[in-house]
């Protein structure tokens, strides 16, 4: 009878973990994410939109900064042709 009553227990005390589970995880889910947020909004609450206010919207602009490095008339190295072999 001991044996019975401890299995009772056991499954009684597994569905209940279950469903206490079920509805706890989703609230503290919630709590993690909203405190992530917070701590995300206090570390980078002093960013600023930089876009130019004289574009419209839905206007494209690419701005594009040469690069000084690369130079297209300075000669890399000689093309050396190989032959495979079988």
């Amino acid at each position: 009878m001991v044996l019975l009553q401890t299995i009772l227990l056991v499954v009684l005390v597994y569905y209940a973990v279950k469903l206490l589970l079920k509805w706890l995880a989703p609230r503290l889910l919630n709590y993690a994410v909203r405190k992530t947020e917070e701590r995300f909004g206090q570390q980078y609450g002093t960013y600023q939109d930089f876009s130019d206010p004289k574009e419209k919207e839905g206007e494209t602009s690419i701005y594009k900064q040469p690069n000084p490095k690369s130079n297209p008339s300075k000669k890399v190295g000689e093309y050396i042709d190989f032959e495979e072999i079988d």
